[in-house]
């Protein structure tokens, strides 16, 4: 049996997901069964982020794309329509957790909804749980840190408080790109909001759940009065090391 290594997965029923179980002999590190190479191909490495209003992006890279809280169509606002390849549900509520919507044509998305640590081809999630309260009712809030060609996102979902624990601060790391909610009410507000992107330190926020007003005041915040929306932002590893508080608005 020398040289054969051997890894064990489990299927999360609870968060449809598969996770590693364990990797036996030498360490070596073997993709999950549905990996194939449309979702590991990916070399020259050009990251493009979209949003789609609440707190949906859709981030495409390579040959695969991943989905932060797709909206349903049970929600207030618009749904999406695409497909994905990887579905992250930070909050189950009808603003974020359309998974229907993002399955579309030959993609079936690899959902992920809640607190642990998972792998698709590739890409390194971190799943941390935090409660927070949402039109009047308890949650649990998922915070993620996702890796990727050695980038680091952080995707706050529905954070209600600044105050997170210093154990799951500890484990986000150096973040590249942070989502930040700004708009108040259900989510931080700008204050709160703008005085944790500083203490994250994260190279680029993009900010999302907001109207025009929290807008307004973030990027008054922000020293960044007057930054014009964009359609979509093309980011490359090397661009964003150079960043150092940048801050992006998108288009919904």
């Amino acid at each position: 049996m020398n040289g054969v290594f051997y890894c064990v997965y489990a299927l999360c029923l609870r968060k449809k997901s598969w996770r590693r179980l364990l990797v036996a002999k030498g360490g070596a590190l073997c993709a999950p069964p549905f990996a194939t190479s449309s979702l590991v191909s990916y070399t020259t490495f050009i990251m493009v982020i979209t949003y789609h209003g609440g707190q949906c992006f859709k981030i495409t890279f390579g040959g695969m794309v991943l989905t932060y809280n797709p909206i349903s169509k049970k929600s207030k606002l618009d749904p999406v329509k695409f497909g994905t390849d990887v579905a992250l549900v930070s909050l189950w509520h009808p603003d974020f957790n359309g998974v229907d919507q993002v399955t579309h044509g030959a993609k079936k998305p690899f959902v992920i909804d809640g607190p642990g640590e998972y792998e698709v081809g590739e890409v390194m999630v971190s799943a941390f749980g935090v409660e927070t309260i949402y039109e009047k009712k308890t949650y649990q809030n998922t915070i993620y840190k996702v890796l990727m060609e050695g980038m680091n996102l952080v995707f706050l979902g529905s954070l209600a408080s600044p105050e997170i624990d210093p154990k799951i601060m500890s484990n986000l790391g150096n973040i590249d790109i942070l989502f930040l909610p700004i708009g108040g009410g259900d989510v931080l507000e700008v204050p709160q909001a703008s005085k944790l992107a500083v203490k994250l330190e994260a190279k680029l926020v993009i900010p999302m759940q907001y109207d025009a007003v929290a807008l307004d005041t973030f990027l008054k915040e922000e020293s960044k009065e007057g930054l014009k929306a964009e359609d979509k932002v093309t980011l490359k590893p090397k661009a964003v090391s150079e960043m150092s508080g940048d801050v992006v608005v998108l288009k919904a």
